[in-house]
């Protein structure tokens, strides 16, 4: 059996990452790939339900969501991972855990500016979280921690859904 490739969008809440993995399962599929999709968000609500935000729960969480997707890469699943991600020490973590499986591992950093994302927020969290009325909100009042060097930088204001999906499939 083949080993299958991780693909982790990391990057702010409404960056695109959730949208970016949805046009791209199903073009991974037509290739042939088995895909499944981590989400952040399902994962909190299941996998990782009852931590909170700081630094050691969202570590926790992505240890969680980085030791599922590693178990089914390792047996021949295309596994993409759509989580905020905080913390470089955290995704360095389940990367090179990746490689030490020999599963293909990409990092995708799904980049636009707070105005954007703030503008994209139809539930209003950034305005909230700006306004202070949210706590260890990523972005605004916690750190995120860009990719110095990912394997992918789309930058979601700038590219289209389809271009943005097709530069993660360019680079597999």
């Amino acid at each position: 059996m083949s080993t299958g490739t991780l693909i982790w969008l990391t990057g702010l809440s409404g960056a695109g990452k959730t949208t970016i993995t949805q046009a791209l399962a199903p073009r991974l599929t037509a290739l042939g790939h088995k895909v499944e999709i981590l989400d952040g968000d399902a994962v909190r609500e299941t996998l990782s339900k009852g931590l909170g935000f700081s630094k050691e729960d969202r570590d926790t969480n992505i240890k969680r969501i980085g030791f599922v997707a590693n178990l089914l890469a390792k047996h021949g699943i295309t596994v993409l991972v759509s989580a905020i991600s905080p913390y470089r020490d955290a995704r360095r973590e389940v990367l090179l855990e990746a490689a030490k499986n020999g599963v293909k591992a990409l990092e995708v950093f799904v980049d636009a500016p707070l105005d954007v994302v703030s503008a994209r927020d139809v539930k209003g969290l950034y305005k909230k979280a700006i306004a202070g009325e949210i706590k260890h909100f990523t972005g605004v009042s916690d750190p995120y921690e860009a990719p110095l060097e990912p394997d992918v930088h789309i930058r979601t204001d700038q590219k289209t859904l389809e271009q943005s999906v097709d530069a993660i499939l360019e680079r597999l």
